[in-house]
């Protein structure tokens, strides 16, 4: 049967955090420093929001754009927050997660062969979406001794006349890095110079640490009309099973989006809209408190890496440590199955991210702070034993 199965579809490697976690799922007592998602509950605001829209029946399909009170709240959000301006009537999509959004936006601008440009290492499903959308993936390398955060001079080098799109997820996944300043704005002029569209995956834009403000690219001159905007409730606000995200940007694009959304999700879940109308309102100290907290165990979790021997980054958003595993003398794989299997502590090969990966290991910190005490303790003692 695999020659009924579309050559794409089959070239694709599946993903290398849930392959790892299949072996997790077959074990017992372990500390995972693995899944990225929040250990938080959803604040009780937000779940009782839910709870009333379906006491009050709103159980049925919302516009393909998304109800227009989230949308309007959203609006309003990001020009609080970040300067940036959208109508909400025709500039805001109401997607399936930001994992839609990435996906429909792909799909929707790019013409067979196009090019596109993404740092790495990334999260997992840029090079897959970009496969599926048939464009091709350019891979821009990022280094430790750049904070992980790509530049300008890198990014020039890797730009073609096939060049189309340029993917930006600060602050990244795995890696924790920012990119902020000169160094955006140069990113943006380059932009410019060369007409590229920016998908600006800001996900993580509400977990940044040390008095930082979060700048997003598409605030920038030039950048508003050549900018997707992408964002969601999974993260800041603990919604990760609300499925609900958000892309902004030119009418014409959203338009466009709309209709491949349109025919083939309809709309976003209605519960889960009615939950983000209250997390965009009132959610803003849930989500200071929980910054707090992930700070907190950054500040542990990156001391004690360094401190047995594996070196770290401190990061400067979102909720995962990259730390150096090369000097054990194991692979990124063999450090994180051996680490798994003799210790009953999980975390992500680096690998997973990419091949510039190899080498390091990503551990999130978005577990209790007991726990992250507990498996790095274990993680010290392995590192010693080897």
């Amino acid at each position: 049967m695999s020659r009924n199965i579309s050559r794409i579809v089959r070239d694709l490697p599946k993903s290398g955090i849930r392959d790892f976690f299949e072996v997790v799922q077959t074990m017992s007592d372990v500390i995972s420093l693995g899944i990225g998602e929040p250990d938080f509950p959803t604040p009780w605001h937000i779940r009782e929001a839910a709870i009333y829209g379906l006491e009050k029946g709103h159980t049925g399909y919302s516009s393909n754009l998304g109800l227009p009170r989230l949308r309007r709240s959203i609006a309003d959000h990001l020009a609080a927050r970040h300067g940036l301006s959208y109508d909400p009537l025709s500039q805001i999509l109401i997607s399936v997660g930001v994992s839609e959004s990435i996906d429909l936006a792909l799909r929707a601008v790019l013409e067979e062969g196009d090019e596109v440009l993404y740092h790495e290492p990334c999260y997992v499903s840029y090079a897959p979406s970009i496969a599926l959308a048939r464009g091709v993936a350019v891979p821009v390398a990022t280094r430790a001794e750049d904070g992980f955060s790509l530049t300008a001079e890198v990014l020039r080098a890797r730009i073609t006349p096939r060049s189309r799109v340029l993917m930006l997820n600060f602050p990244t996944n795995p890696t924790g890095a920012v990119l902020l300043g000169d160094e955006l704005a140069k990113i943006a002029a380059l932009c410019v110079e060369h007409d590229l569209l920016v998908l600006s995956d800001e996900i993580y834009c509400e977990l940044i640490y040390d008095g930082i403000r979060h700048e997003s690219i598409a605030a920038l001159p030039g950048m508003a009309g050549r900018t997707v905007y992408l964002n969601g409730m999974s993260k800041a606000y603990a919604m990760t099973g609300f499925r609900i995200g958000y892309a902004c940007g030119p009418e014409e694009i959203i338009d466009a989006m709309m209709k491949i959304h349109q025919y083939s999700i309809l709309c976003a879940p209605m519960m889960g809209q009615e939950a983000a109308i209250e997390a965009i309102e009132f959610g803003a100290p849930d989500v200071e408190k929980m910054r707090r907290e992930y700070e907190r165990r950054r500040n542990f979790i990156v001391g004690a890496l360094n401190d047995c021997g594996l070196p770290c980054l401190k990061p400067k958003g979102s909720f995962y440590v990259f730390p150096r595993v090369d000097g054990t003398g194991l692979t990124s794989t063999e450090f994180s199955l051996r680490l798994l299997r003799e210790h009953r502590v999980a975390v992500v090969p680096g690998t997973a991210f990419g091949p510039g990966g190899e080498g390091y290991v990503r551990c999130s910190y978005a577990t209790g702070y007991d726990r992250i005490k507990t498996a790095t303790e274990v993680i010290a003692g392995f590192v010693k034993s080897l």
